[in-house]
């Protein structure tokens, strides 16, 4: 269709304000899908695109990469989906699908660099948006789709290390932060067996942070506590984007534990060589997650009731959602809903 338009919310300029505005979405190839889009998460990520932070950002920029939605049209040699199958896109839009790590499942580090649904292209912030189908996931029944948005960028950022790393029930689990990604980590931490300790430097969390599955609590910073807890940890998951005390943190690892950093501090961390090698610990990363743990994500969260906290706005309130976001005023994801 020549003359076909999607209607969406962009920002013009970096730091912008959103506001109506309408495209000519790319020729529909073979193996893509139109999704009308229903719900859409608000992620820390659509605000640093909004404002450009990281210089890749292109305008008119239509954000929104937690997207939930109904596919309307499949191209030609569309087979594993069909039309009026509810999907879910994530922050991956696509992926050179040949290199060691995507043919391994692991297309979030894909050699080539894969390629960002708002990095490019036009995220979900619309009512309709086109995309590869292979980068769709079947969101299970069990799951309602203003809960599901928000699973398929905060759910696969701590699903993707807790479901690496812990390899054995009863090991000792702690999560850094009990915010719109630690909230998410605690549940799935618990739900694989581990005893789950929250950090918070915020000591009114505590019951929150037990009703989302955690067993203890330590308030961050509190020179008992963290005695008491040094070299007992077998995996510390860090979801904070602020700076802390890492040497801390790295002292609470036990022999052969990992720190794991999904949040985006802007620091550096200095790591004790000794401590390091004689206690074969380890400090590592995580970026999102290939396909088959994204589908795998979405079932264990509706098989084990899995579920973020959030907050319903309606997408014509999309600048105001993105405020609160901003000022950290979000409990615990809000949630873009498409009349």
């Amino acid at each position: 269709m020549c003359n076909e338009k999607f209607n969406a919310y962009a920002v013009m300029e970096a730091g912008g304000k959103l506001v109506p505005w309408s495209y000519s979405p790319e020729a529909m190839g073979d193996w893509d899908i139109d999704v009308k889009i229903t719900h859409n998460g608000v992620c820390h990520t659509d605000l640093h695109m909004r404002d450009d932070d990281w210089d890749i950002s292109q305008f008119p920029l239509v954000a929104g990469h937690e997207v939930v939605g109904e596919i309307v049209e499949t191209g030609k040699l569309v087979k594993n989906l069909n039309i009026g199958d509810r999907v879910g896109l994530g922050w991956i839009r696509d992926s050179c699908r040949s290199c060691d790590h995507c043919l391994s499942g692991q297309e979030n580090i894909c050699r080539e660099g894969y390629t960002g649904l708002i990095v490019g292209h036009h995220g979900g912030f619309a009512d309709k948006v086109r995309v590869p189908a292979d980068f769709a996931y079947r969101i299970p029944d069990g799951l309602s789709s203003a809960a599901a948005a928000p699973l398929l960028c905060a759910g696969i950022t701590v699903y993707t290390p807790l479901r690496t790393h812990i390899d054995k029930l009863g090991m000792k689990v702690g999560v850094m932060g009990i915010g719109g990604l630690g909230h998410l980590a605690l549940q799935y931490a618990n739900a694989m067996g581990a005893e789950v300790t929250a950090f918070s430097t915020t000591k009114s969390k505590e019951e929150e942070a037990r009703s989302f599955g955690a067993h203890n609590f330590l308030q961050w910073g509190n020179e008992d506590e963290m005695a008491e807890a040094k070299g007992t940890f077998d995996l510390i998951v860090c979801t904070i984007s602020a700076d802390a005390d890492w040497n801390m943190a790295f002292d609470l690892l036990a022999n052969n534990g990992k720190l794991c950093f999904v949040g985006l501090p802007v620091s550096e961390m200095k790591v004790p060589l000794l401590p390091l090698i004689f206690g074969q610990k380890s400090v590592v990363g995580s970026i999102v997650g290939g396909r088959h743990f994204m589908q795998e994500m979405l079932n264990f969260s509706a098989v084990h009731g899995i579920e973020p906290q959030i907050e319903v706005m309606p997408i014509n309130k999309i600048n105001e959602a993105m405020d609160k976001v901003a000022a950290n005023k979000a409990r615990y994801r809000i949630v873009l809903e498409t009349a």
